[in-house]
């Protein structure tokens, strides 16, 4: 039975008809890595993605409150914190019995679909995936997880052949997007449909040769907290930018479709990424860190028919499990007593100012070898849109003013002129930890406690991973 809480925002979705959703979901793209965020190798190379931070509203610290695949994917499909559904690790299973936002649109009356990547199934990243565990979505052309993009298998609706995308994946996975909306755009009824790439996670020299042709590795510009192995993370980086310009590409096809179907007027757009990529800030790889290469993710919505201004950017931190409910919110459907995000819906629509307050950002058990040869641990902290403050299991850990230092290169922890703040900060965050029952213990207790089985000497979930049958 679905328990829902009455809709403060009944006359606005009472007065139109519920918009359709283009949720546009990237992997491993940082917040930092677009043309319109400043990023001189990318200046003129996402010109889709600045032209819709033009039409739209950009969340300028939307943050992935636990920057990683499955928690992030978890968290989306239901508004919660990872302390409550207990996915903060890959490759686990979001317990059947979870309320999703597929099935809340679809009690709605909506289409549902989702095509690409899912990574919330817990039973091998190349097997099928059965209809019972499909959580509310109707078309379904989807893998587990899988980055070798050229050759990239999918499941269709209920059927347990393998299929392969039968070129660079995202491409092919847009044009089905396209022809999804096609297909729905007439059929009287909304459609909430769910786009998952794989791109810009690494192997990074993988993108179509025309995309890594726009970028010399010798011309990279690195952030100025790159110090190691400066070489090497050009030359990935050059290939993180061809991703980001291919799929960049992808997203005019999509809105172009909606311009084509006459119905971006009544479609909600969402364009972001699951966590972002260190690629060597810090001296850091990949995610799960509390640096804003890994916590920050773009976040851009354009609504039209939201009632508010658009073209305008929004500072106030929008965390993971905010975007079910503001999401719900925009459309006027009920909210699930489920959900434990904020619904920032009458700020977007210009009714309400941004808030001046934190969010929270957690890792609750480090997992993968190189994060933990590489100093990964659990820490707890607070995001704003000023400063960041983490603990880890020993006490203050990071402090940054993120005005002044941008690049997050001067810890103020301990420093005796920001005492004040740094206690303000403490207090603030335990508030919110507080709030989500989090009395922030070590991993292992954590791993227990939701029954997940790890390897020990890498924390990693194991999981069968055959190879597909042909």
């Amino acid at each position: 039975m679905l328990v829902f809480l009455a809709c403060a925002t009944a006359a606005f979705g009472a007065s139109l008809p519920q918009p359709n959703i283009l949720y546009i979901l990237a992997d491993q793209w940082r917040a930092q890595a677009t043309g319109y965020a400043g990023d001189p190798n990318l200046q003129g190379k996402t010109p889709n993605l600045d032209s819709l931070a033009k039409e739209g509203i950009n969340f300028t610290h939307a943050v992935s409150g636990m920057p990683v695949c499955t928690p992030y994917r978890a968290s989306l499909l239901t508004g919660q914190y990872a302390q409550t559904h207990g996915l903060f690790l890959n490759d686990v299973q979001l317990p059947d019995e979870a309320l999703t936002i597929a099935e809340v649109y679809k009690a709605a009356g909506y289409d549902t679909g989702i095509i690409g990547k899912w990574h919330l199934d817990g039973h091998g990243r190349r097997l099928p995936i059965p209809e019972a565990r499909h959580q509310g979505f109707d078309y379904w052309k989807v893998l587990e997880c899988t980055h070798d993009y050229n050759n990239s298998y999918f499941y269709e609706d209920g059927d347990p052949k393998v299929q392969n995308w039968g070129e660079y994946d995202a491409f092919a996975q847009a044009r089905d997007a396209q022809q999804y909306m096609r297909d729905h755009a007439g059929s009287g009824k909304p459609f909430a449909l769910f786009l998952s790439w794989g791109p810009p996670h690494n192997p990074y020299q993988t993108a179509p040769a025309e995309f890594q042709a726009l970028f010399d590795a010798d011309k990279i510009q690195l952030r100025p907290n790159v110090k190691e192995k400066q070489k090497q993370f050009k030359n990935q980086l050059a290939g993180y930018y061809a991703h980001i310009a291919a799929l960049d590409k992808s997203i005019g096809d999509l809105l172009g479709t909606l311009d084509e179907l006459g119905i971006a007027d009544d479609t909600i757009v969402v364009f972001t990424s699951d966590h972002g990529d260190m690629l060597g800030s810090q001296q850091q790889q990949r995610k799960q860190r509390p640096w804003d290469e890994s916590i920050r993710v773009p976040f851009l919505l354009r609504y039209p028919r939201a009632h508010g201004p658009t073209g305008r950017e929004i500072a106030m931190p929008l965390n993971t499990p905010d975007i079910m409910p503001t999401l719900l919110g925009l459309g006027g459907t009920a909210i699930p007593e489920t959900v434990e995000g904020r619904n920032l819906a009458a700020i977007i629509r210009g009714e309400e100012k941004p808030r001046d307050e934190g969010t929270l950002i957690a890792c609750i058990a480090p997992f993968g070898e190189y994060l933990r040869v590489n100093g990964g641990q659990e820490y707890r902290g607070i995001r704003t849109e000023r400063y960041t403050y983490v603990r880890n299991l020993e006490g203050p850990w990071l402090f940054f003013d993120n005005e002044t230092d941008p690049y997050q290169m001067d810890n103020l922890v301990g420093k005796s002129e920001h005492g004040d703040l740094q206690m303000r900060l403490e207090g603030e965050l335990q508030g919110l930890l507080d709030a989500c029952g989090d009395k922030f213990l070590p991993g292992d207790v954590y791993v227990k406690q939701f029954g997940h089985v790890v390897d020990p000497k890498n924390g990693t979930v194991p999981y069968t991973n055959e190879l597909p049958k042909k």
